[in-house]
């Protein structure tokens, strides 16, 4: 009995259950500053990623960055991405926008097919144009009722989808890119943090060490743990699989933004969430019909 695609299913589980829970991760660091927290994540990811790679041996590709310099200045621009992305992320963590957060992935699906579009010059679906239309009229409405921009919705959205679009012109693994991410903004994250600890009591002072140590030092695993369980599951299991469980982090966070931290959630909302989730029902429906009648892919490229 071949049990590689259950693997692949739990390894999707873990990957999306881990995203979907992380908010409560960090609520419990909420009397830190975000900075801080921030550069804590990208320096102890950079050194969790860097053990990783030394215990595998993982050199070869380093050859590849000497011999293209415009790989390094791609994954740069990304590891910048990423930067940004956590720390929109973090800051809605700690004002207590966690359903805002959900929001963002709810429409990332949607707007990488737009990107796909306009910068692959991939050609949109039937189903997927009727789904990016209502996205964008949701989006409209919210921002039409609300009188602003849902900006935290679209910053994570945007990041991500920009991300994987840069992501899909390199050919390097998930934890060799994701270190050479966090190796580029040590630097960065180590002023970063020698900045907070002048603004108050650095973390390492006697009286908040023994609460937020631990935690803080295993943000780079918990970064980790999801991105290396995604990558196996790729692997492992059908893209169309895939692409339907990563709407467990979204949701995950949906609920706990709204039933279990009790963040405001109007009728509007309700209304403008609705238009994105009835969007992203259509374009995975007309995404299972189309792989229906398509080769069978098993694993990505």
């Amino acid at each position: 009995m071949n049990l590689s695609p259950y693997r692949g299913y739990l390894y999707a589980l873990i990957a999306f259950g881990t995203w979907g829970f992380l908010p409560a991760y960090w609520k419990q660091l909420h009397d830190l500053p975000m900075l801080e927290i921030l550069a804590h994540r990208i320096i102890w990811s950079a050194v969790t990623m860097a053990v990783a790679l030394a215990v595998l041996k993982d050199r070869s590709w380093l050859r590849k960055l000497r011999s293209s310099p415009t790989v390094l200045l791609l994954v740069l621009a990304a590891a910048l991405l990423t930067a940004a992305n956590w720390t929109t992320y973090l800051w809605a963590v700690e004002t207590g926008f966690v359903a805002k957060i959900s929001l963002g992935y709810f429409i990332n699906p949607l707007f990488s097919v737009l990107l796909a579009h306009l910068f692959l010059g991939e050609r949109l679906r039937r189903g997927q144009i009727v789904a990016v239309s209502i996205a964008v009229a949701g989006v409209i409405y919210l921002t039409v009722s609300l009188g602003e921009l849902p900006w935290i919705a679209l910053s994570l959205a945007g990041t991500f989808g920009f991300y994987g679009l840069i992501r899909k012109k390199i050919d390097l693994s998930g934890m060799q890119f994701f270190s050479l991410e966090m190796t580029l903004l040590l630097v960065p994250a180590l002023f970063l943090l020698v900045y907070t600890g002048q603004q108050g009591p650095p973390v390492w002072t006697a009286g908040v060490w023994p609460r937020f140590g631990p935690l803080l030092l295993a943000t780079g695993v918990i970064s980790a743990i999801p991105l290396v369980s995604f990558g196996a599951a790729a692997r492992l299991i059908p893209l169309s699989s895939l692409g339907l469980m990563q709407y467990l982090a979204p949701s995950t966070q949906f609920v706990l933004g709204v039933f279990i931290y009790k963040e405001p959630f109007t009728s509007v909302q309700l209304i403008g969430y609705t238009f994105i989730w009835t969007a992203l029902i259509i374009y995975s429906l007309e995404g299972l019909r189309h792989t229906s009648t398509a080769p069978r892919m098993t694993s990505l490229p």
